[in-house]
């Protein structure tokens, strides 16, 4: 029997090769993109301005960094920016050199990467499926270990789509604080959240400096392809090391200008989080009505399911989706989440009525031969 085949969100063209079908068509549950896709007044703005490019950018991306500190609330004195949140995620770890970070998971695999780039030793804090993926905070703090100087968080988390509220964040930034612990929170799925101030770091950057907020432009503006993002912290010192590091103009013009113009767009962001919570809101009831299934509430654009049905797999459910051209993630390559779990982002409202249909199918008519 061949090994089962492992495809990650984005993995689209090495799907289609594998079940020879054409790429076109196929609705991409796993990306955790923005289903509106790019901006029209953004497009349109971009193709009138394309002569950007024959310019360097600002040096110091004085009018982008305004541009966040008007979207989020932060000081432009502390945000960098850089080529996509994965560029300042590398440049943070690569600074501290920590000697033991934990990471809280199951979670994005980027931070593992690149923490066994500088050699320390990893320890990771898995959430329990028993209390919903949500942290425990006390058992947490009690249970890391010594000589712990970097802690990575997610939130809201990939996969489980669970996230930390503000207060229980600033519980957990004193507390570092206290034991010399310098923090990284990668807020990627934080404008999907029901309420962004309610889970959001972003307010306590002014007041704790062993933290820095990761965020970017790939999923809610629907841009990976633009690699642009930005980074938030009031460590003074850590922000001229990244400067020091980093690539003279990491960020193209093309970059910082249509990174202005997204985060103005106040009409597709308002448009966005409409459709995110009530298809997500819809969904998730809709997956609660399903018997052998258990959906966990989402704060992202994605949701977590666990598949209870003897026998049921994740590949078995994933292989379903994509004979009907709709792309989900089997979550099976996440380390530490034991079960049969799949995860899928909130799309277009009659894509989503179409992949319920299919999960709701394929449950139903599995049988243990």
């Amino acid at each position: 029997m061949g090994k089962k085949p492992e495809f990650h969100g984005s993995d689209l063209e090495k799907i289609a090769e594998y079940y020879h079908i054409s790429p076109k068509g196929i609705v991409m549950f796993g990306a955790n993109v923005n289903p509106l896709g790019l901006s029209v007044p953004v497009k349109e703005k971009l193709a009138a301005n394309l002569d950007v490019i024959s310019s360097y950018p600002d040096r110091g991306y004085t009018s982008l960094k305004e541009a966040i500190c008007a979207y989020c609330g932060a000081s432009p004195s502390h945000i960098a920016v850089g080529n996509g949140s994965t560029e300042l995620i590398s440049l943070l770890i690569g600074q501290r050199q920590a000697k033991k970070a934990v990471i809280v998971g199951p979670t994005y695999s980027e931070y593992v990467r690149e923490l066994q780039l500088t050699g320390g030793e990893m320890v990771e804090y898995c959430l329990k499926e028993c209390d919903d993926f949500l942290l425990d905070v006390e058992d947490f703090l009690s249970s890391m270990p010594a000589h712990t100087d970097l802690v990575i968080l997610c939130n809201p988390n990939n996969p489980t789509s669970s996230a930390i509220c503000t207060g229980d964040i600033e519980r957990i930034l004193s507390s570092c604080k206290e034991r010399g612990i310098f923090v990284m929170i990668d807020e990627t799925y934080v404008e999907f959240a029901p309420d962004v101030a309610e889970i959001t770091a972003v307010p306590l950057v002014s007041s704790y400096d062993n933290v820095m907020v990761i965020r970017g432009v790939s999923k809610f503006f629907a841009a990976p392809g633009l690699r642009f993002g930005y980074g938030i912290t009031g460590n003074e010192a850590l922000l001229k090391e990244i400067s020091a590091r980093q690539n003279p103009w990491s960020l193209s013009s093309i970059g910082a200008y249509a990174g202005e113009l997204m985060l103005k767009d106040s009409d597709y962001i308002l448009r966005t989080r409409e459709l995110i919570c009530a298809e997500r809101d819809k969904m998730y009831s809709a997956l609660a009505e399903i018997p052998g299934i258990r959906a966990y509430r989402p704060y992202g654009n994605f949701i977590l399911v666990r598949l209870l049905k003897e026998g049921l797999t994740s590949f078995q459910v994933f292989e379903a989706a994509i004979k009907e051209r709709m792309m989900i993630r089997d979550c099976s390559s996440f380390k530490s989440l034991d079960g049969e779990y799949i995860r899928f982002c909130i799309m277009m409202p009659e894509d989503n009525e179409r992949l319920l249909q299919c999960i709701q199918k394929t449950v139903y008519s599995f049988t243990i031969l």
